[in-house]
């Protein structure tokens, strides 16, 4: 007689933190973690001291020991996690579960003047930065919160300090939401400053107000709308493309070709969220096709499991893209979504 799968008694294991320090920091206050753990994998979870009892199916059960004795590699390398990594280490397992949770949490993109630690959160991050590392350009496409902006600032600012670029060049389409520059209210400065405002923000995240000011004062670091990039070449730079789904083909051709010797480019953006008249093909979407094998270009695609943000972002970016799309054109909506 052919066994049944709930004729199949739970797998139970075991898993013992290194002392009492690692287990309030791998179980959470009042075992947070550890009810956040029995939430996303479904098993039971019994802990006495610095031990636990894991008992379920047996794809759950062995998720969370990985995860637990991974997590503790970290903790012996002098890793302490943040409370949002259990999420992020449970995403990468869940989706490849003999990754080294160490081969990406260890990977220090950058210290920022306040001490916090930006490293990659997830397989598509880790790929991110070791593309940005290798590639002359590199594109990130994928919805927003996957880190795709603030990592290339981050690498940005590493390869500055370590002097392999002598500036940072940080540039965005001006026109966004369907408003013209035009029709706005003020001169020039004013016009574009809330457009370029996301990159500032990151910038000023990962670096002392002051000395960034100092490094924009000097034109070390450069915050410009990208129509200020037309007859410009850009040698020795690190330079990011934000919003590039904002741009037109002319534009995206303008771009690139801007890059001179010893510099690199980041280009971002989300094809989802394309405001370009209907009758404009994005240029980041053109770009995806034309230049998918070209050597030293490399492309790496995010989705809703790499969000960074509130979790909340994670299941709205989901809803939506489960929600049938009506419209076509350009690829508002009625377009491929990220891969």
């Amino acid at each position: 007689m052919q066994t049944k799968s709930h004729d199949i008694p739970p797998l139970r294991e075991s898993f013992a933190a290194d002392n009492v320090e690692a287990a309030n920091l791998l179980f959470g206050h009042q075992n947070k973690h550890l009810r956040q753990v029995e939430r996303s994998l479904g098993l039971r979870i019994g802990c006495r001291g610095t031990a636990l009892t894991l008992e379920g199916e047996f794809l759950p059960v062995s998720l969370a020991k990985r995860l637990f004795e991974e997590l503790s590699l970290l903790l012996r390398e002098g890793y302490r996690p943040y409370a949002t990594d259990f999420d992020y280490a449970l995403r990468i397992l869940c989706a490849a579960p003999n990754t080294s949770l160490k081969d990406i949490f260890l990977d220090r993109v950058l210290i920022s003047t306040r001490n916090k630690i930006i490293s990659p959160k997830s397989l598509a991050q880790k790929a991110y930065i070791d593309a940005i590392r290798s590639r002359d350009v590199v594109f990130g496409i994928g919805p927003a919160g996957t880190g795709k902006t603030y990592l290339a600032m981050a690498m940005a600012i590493a390869f500055l300090q370590k002097k392999e670029v002598s500036r940072i060049v940080l540039v965005r389409p001006a026109v966004e939401a369907g408003e013209k520059l035009g029709f706005l209210p003020g001169d020039l400065a004013e016009k574009v400053n809330p457009y370029l405002r996301p990159l500032y923000d990151a910038l000023f995240d990962m670096m002392d107000f002051h000395r960034g000011q100092e490094l924009i004062e000097k034109g070390i670091v450069e915050v410009a709308p990208l129509a200020f990039m037309r007859g410009r070449t850009l040698n020795d730079a690190f330079v990011i493309l934000d919003e590039a789904q904002n741009t037109t083909r002319e534009q995206m051709m303008m771009f690139l070709t801007r890059l001179g010797f010893g510099s690199r480019a980041v280009v971002t953006g989300d094809l989802t969220q394309i405001d370009l008249p209907e009758a404009r093909l994005s240029g980041l979407r053109e770009a995806k096709e034309v230049l998918a094998d070209v050597e030293g270009i490399s492309f790496i695609f995010f989705s809703d499991l790499d969000v960074v943000r509130h979790p909340i972002v994670q299941s709205i970016i989901q809803a939506y893209e489960r929600f049938p799309r009506q419209f076509g054109g350009n690829g508002r909506a009625g377009g491929e979504g990220n891969r």
